[in-house]
C-alpha cells in the first residue's frame, strides 16, 4: 500500500540522510568493509585510514588543535554520558552546574551523579515572553560557583526552543578558573560556527544524524592542550577511540559523519538565510489563519539567540496533540523526541514558566536543508483545517 506523502517538519528528532551523504557511505559496506583495527593487512589499513581521515575533518570543523581530540561514539547521548561520567569518576567528588532545560541524557546523568554524592546545581532559565527566554543569566552562575566546581554543563542550542545559550561568555566569566566546561552541541553542529577555543569549552557532544548524517555515530571532543581534560572509560574492550570507547568502530557511520558535517560547512551561510526566511514565513502564516499564536523561546529576530531551523509556538484554546495528529500528513512534534512517550509536560516549556495549559498548546516545527516554501504553505493550511475541525467539534478547549 502506497503511504501518504508527509511534510517532514521533525528535524530536531532526526534529519534526512543527505543522498550525497549515502554515497560517501556504499562503498563501506560492500569494498571498503574490513576492520579499521586490522591494520595488518592492508584491506584494514584502508579502513583505518578512512576512519582518520573523517576525524581530520571533524577536527577541522570544530578548531580543534588535533585530531586526537575526537573520539566517536554511538550519538550524542553517549557523548555525554562519557563527558560527564567520565569526567566525574576521574576527578571522584565536587560540585557540577548546569540547566534546566538540558536534554534528557545530561539530566538522567547528572542525577545518577547526584546519588552517587556530587553536587549538582541545576540554573533556571530567563522566562516566558522576554527577548531572550529561555537563556541563562551569566551572573547567576557566577553566584552559583563555589570552591569545589568541577565542571559546568551547559548546551550551545536547545533541541525545544532553539535558544542559544552564551557559552563563550561563560568561559569569559569564569576569570581563569580552571573548571571544565562541557557543552552538548548536538543541534547546534552544522547550523552556526561551532569552534571549541572561540566557544572555551573543554567537552563537547554532537551527532551525525541531526545534520543529514546517519543514525548510530556521534562523537566527543576532548581538550588535549592547555586546560587538559582526562576522563575515564564507559565501554571497556578493545583499545579503540584511546581505549575511552571499547568495540568495532562504525566505519560506514564515521565516513558519512565527516561527509555531513563537509556539506554542512559548505552550506551553512546559505541554508541559514533561506531556512530563517521559511521559519519566519511559517509563524507569520500560522498566526494568520489560525488566529494568534504565541512565541516559546526567544525572539525570531535575533539569530545570536535563536537557532534559524527552530519554531515553537502555543496555539491558545487548542489541545497542540491533537491538533498535529488532526493531520496525517504532517510530522512533527510537541516536544523532545526523547521523551514523546512521557505524560508529563515538557520540562523545558515548564522552565520557561508555561503552566500545563500553555505546555499542551505548544508545538515544536524543525526545519531543515530539504525544507521547501510549498511545503511551508502546505503545512500551514493543514494545521488551519485541522483547528477548524476542533473547534467544530467542540475539542478547542484543552481544560
Amino acid at each position: 500500500m502506497k503511504s501518504t506523502p508527509s511534510i517532514y517538519l521533525d528535524n530536531h528528532a532526526t534529519t534526512r540522510v543527505d543522498p550525497r551523504v549515502v554515497e560517501t557511505m556504499l562503498p563501506i559496506f560492500d569494498l571498503d568493509y574490513a576492520n579499521a583495527g586490522s591494520v595488518t593487512h592492508a584491506m584494514g589499513q584502508r579502513c583505518s585510514d578512512l576512519v582518520e581521515s573523517a576525524r581530520n575533518t571533524i577536527a577541522s570543523y570544530l578548531g580543534a588543535a588535533n585530531s586526537s581530540e575526537i573520539v566517536f561514539t554511538s550519538g550524542a547521548t553517549e557523548s555525554n554520558n562519557l563527558a560527564l561520567r567520565g569526567f566525574c569518576q576521574r576527578i571522584g567528588s565536587g560540585h557540577i552546574i548546569s540547566v534546566q532545560t538540558e536534554h534528557q541524557s545530561v539530566l538522567a546523568t547528572l542525577a545518577k551523579l547526584e546519588n552517587a554524592g556530587f553536587s549538582i546545581t541545576r540554573l533556571p532559565v530567563r522566562q516566558y515572553g522576554t527577548v531572550n527566554s529561555g537563556i541563562i543569566e551569566i551572573d547567576q552562575l557566577v553566584d552559583a560557583l563555589r570552591p569545589d566546581t568541577i565542571l559546568i554543563s551547559v548546551m550551545l542550542a536547545n533541541n525545544e526552543i532553539g535558544a542559544i545559550h552564551p557559552v563563550a561568555q561563560i568561559r569569559e566569566a569564569l576569570n581563569g578558573r580552571g573548571i571544565a566546561i562541557h557543552c552538548d552541541a548536538t543541534q547546534a553542529v552544522g547550523k552556526m560556527k561551532v569552534d571549541v577555543d572561540k566557544l572555551g569549552v573543554d567537552l563537547l557532544s554532537m551527532t551525525a544524524h541531526k545534520i543529514h548524517g546517519p543514525k548510530g555515530i556521534g562523537a566527543l571532543y576532548i581538550r588535549s592542550q592547555g586546560r587538559r581534560v582526562r576522563l575515564s572509560s564507559q565501554i571497556d574492550g578493545g583499545s579503540q577511540e584511546k581505549g575511552l570507547r571499547g568495540g568495532t568502530q562504525n566505519v560506514p557511520g564515521i565516513v558519512g559523519f565527516a561527509a555531513a558535517v563537509e556539506l554542512c560547512r559548505e552550506l551553512m551561510t546559505v541554508e541559514s538565510q533561506r531556512i530563517t526566511a521559511l521559519r519566519n514565513r511559517l509563524f507569520t502564516k500560522l498566526s494568520g489563519k489560525i488566529g494568534p499564536i504565541l512565541l516559546n523561546g526567544p525572539v525570531l529576530d535575533d539569530g545570536s539567540l535563536r537557532l534559524a531551523h527552530n519554531l515553537n509556538c502555543q496555539f491558545p484554546g487548542l489541545d497542540g496533540h491533537s491538533l498535529m495528529v488532526g493531520t496525517s500528513q504532517l510530522a512533527l512534534s510537541s516536544g523532545s523526541a526523547c521523551t514523546a512517550t512521557s505524560t508529563e509536560p515538557s520540562h523545558v516549556l515548564t522552565a520557561l514558566g508555561l503552566d500545563r495549559d500553555q505546555v499542551r498548546s505548544s508545538l515544536r516545527f524543525g526545519l531543515s536543508r530539504f525544507t521547501t516554501e510549498q511545503e511551508i504553505d502546505l503545512a500551514v493550511d493543514l494545521l488551519a483545517e485541522s483547528a477548524v475541525r476542533l473547534r467544530k467539534l467542540g475539542r478547542s478547549s484543552i481544560a
